[in-house]
């Protein structure tokens, strides 16, 4: 269950990311055994239901705790995932997307726990999950959901694990990037669908992605745009398209107030104007 299987290559930034998540999953196992993450996970904190959190009115906001990325480098020096969190909080965000990939994001489950701990809003864990390891490593931090990128897994590892969060009683955001990734994804019956809005091959960013996809998966499902929204215009355009909610990471991040940052796009979400 521990062993990183299903693993398929995109030709793009992610090869090279996923060939270093292989070997960094392999050391995790070996420092601390499956069955001891299985027993943390059972024990966990009860999760917070992250789907839930997403259907309000509006479009809602995941709000994003991101040290760096790897096209820009540290993107605020001394973040405090807590202090963030808290201001994310705060602003109404309705829920929290938190970086723990270490390599090329300078995360952490650290990160992930203390945001958690700072805040009552459920948390996602942002991450390249391949293995089932991962996945009982997310909820024993806390974690009340993880990101599945289908243009890394295969058929069988994407339900696998869709399954598996299911089992744990946590939510599971599939990412898609096109028509042929949405349509591996809506075989596995998601709850929450992310759009990536951000081309791999290009890393051109354009929110016509979520545009062009929205008519294809049914309502039922919450979608999710990721990456491009910067300011309250893109919220708007989301809201016409019929976007439920917005994943927003370095925008925020970047902000000298990362709060009020946050608080413009919620108004925005909700059909308020910045003096409403």
């Amino acid at each position: 269950m521990g062993q990183v299987k299903g693993v398929q290559a995109s030709g793009t930034i992610l090869d090279e990311i996923v060939a270093w998540k292989r070997v960094e999953v392999a050391r995790r196992v070996e420092e601390r055994p499956l069955e001891d993450v299985q027993q943390a996970a059972v024990a966990a904190p009860p999760p917070r239901d992250f789907v839930a959190a997403l259907r309000g009115p509006g479009v809602s906001l995941i709000a994003e705790v991101k040290r760096a990325s790897p096209s820009a480098g540290p993107l605020r020096p001394g973040l405090d995932p807590a202090e963030l969190a808290a201001e994310y909080e705060a602003a109404g965000a309705a829920a929290l997307s938190v970086l723990t990939d270490a390599r090329y994001f300078q995360g952490s489950l650290d990160d992930l726990r203390a945001a958690r701990t700072a805040a009552s809003l459920p948390v996602l864990r942002k991450d390249f999950t391949l293995s089932s390891y991962q996945v009982y490593e997310a909820r024993a931090a806390g974690a009340d959901a993880v990101l599945l990128i289908v243009a890394v897994l295969d058929d069988e590892a994407l339900d696998g694990l869709h399954r598996l969060a299911q089992g744990l009683g946590i939510a599971a955001l599939v990412e898609v990037h096109d028509e042929a990734e949405l349509r591996r994804a809506l075989a596995i019956g998601p709850r929450a669908v992310g759009v990536n809005n951000r081309d791999l091959h290009t890393f051109r960013v354009d929110l016509d992605t979520t545009a062009r996809l929205r008519a294809r998966i049914p309502r039922e499902i919450v979608l999710v745009a990721e990456s491009g929204v910067r300011a309250p215009a893109d919220v708007a355009r989301l809201a016409a398209i019929g976007a439920d909610a917005m994943l927003v990471g370095e925008a925020l991040v970047r902000a000298e107030r990362p709060g009020e940052a946050a608080r413009a796009l919620v108004r925005a979400g909700r059909g308020k104007g910045q003096g409403a």
